[in-house]
């Protein structure tokens, strides 16, 4: 009886390490779609099943990056829809729009760490922190007007900025990515000069123009969501083309 006992406990425990190990699986398009509408970034493994090359690897990923919701999709029909043809990880993100495909036929080497970096360089959300990593990411995007919010993490202003322009970010999607420059960190200070401001002068507001490699400060001022939201508009309108630059160090990156 007690042997009958431990082999029971045993088959339940495999049973639950199997269901912890799997995915979300989506079974029609519907689903794909609620899914990938459920958060900021995702990512759906379109895989033909738990055998399939990467889906171990992509278990693995998805329990160590525990910021991104990850499923998969098995139905082809579904693949189709996203313009995929073959075992496919793909990133979806809001905040431009975007969808960023890794086919695994044309990886040369798959691997946990390597889809975790995946993961990590391509998480772009509606308002982003600045690194070395997420700077992957943010300048790889086809859209190239940052709009920068300059403060030390820390401060009173901090976070409740954050959560301000993080609330207006969807209203500029695919016309701007907003990004968290923490003006306490030593490796963000080239940042800063660039836009010719110090650590003690945050927080500020910015814009920063890929395509034509120009940059402003929102003037001097509360830093509210209708002063913000005007300041991208009048870019938007081509009206900062107009009022003087910031900063004079020549620009390599952010």
């Amino acid at each position: 009886m007690v042997i009958t006992l431990l082999l029971t406990l045993l088959v339940s425990s495999a049973i639950a390490t199997e269901k912890d190990s799997s995915l979300l699986r989506l079974n029609d398009t519907k689903a794909a779609e609620s899914f990938i509408d459920s958060a900021e970034v995702v990512v759906i493994g379109f895989l033909e099943g738990e055998d399939s090359h990467g889906y171990k690897e992509l278990v693995a990923a998805a329990k160590r990056v525990d910021s991104v919701p990850v499923a998969i999709c098995t139905v082809k029909e579904v693949w189709a829809d996203y313009k995929l043809s073959s075992n496919t990880i793909t990133l979806f993100r809001k905040a431009d729009n975007h969808q960023e495909n890794l086919v695994l036929a044309e990886a040369k080497k798959l691997e946990a760490d390597g889809l975790v970096n995946f993961f990590t360089v391509n998480e772009v959300r509606y308002i982003t922190e600045y690194n070395q990593v997420s700077a992957v990411g943010l300048f790889n995007s086809e859209v190239k007007s940052h709009l920068l919010l300059f403060a030390n993490r820390g401060s009173k202003e901090y976070t409740e900025l954050k959560e301000r322009l993080g609330a207006l970010a969807p209203e500029f999607t695919g016309k701007f990515l907003f990004v968290l420059v923490n003006g306490a960190v030593k490796s963000n200070f080239r940042s800063l000069n660039y836009f010719g401001i110090k650590s003690k002068d945050l927080p500020q507001v910015g814009i920063y123009d890929g395509d034509s490699d120009m940059k402003w400060l929102l003037p001097e001022g509360e830093i509210s969501t209708e002063r913000v939201r005007e300041f991208c508009q009048s870019f938007l309108r081509g009206e900062l083309k107009d009022m003087k630059q910031v900063g004079a160090e020549p620009k390599t990156e952010l």
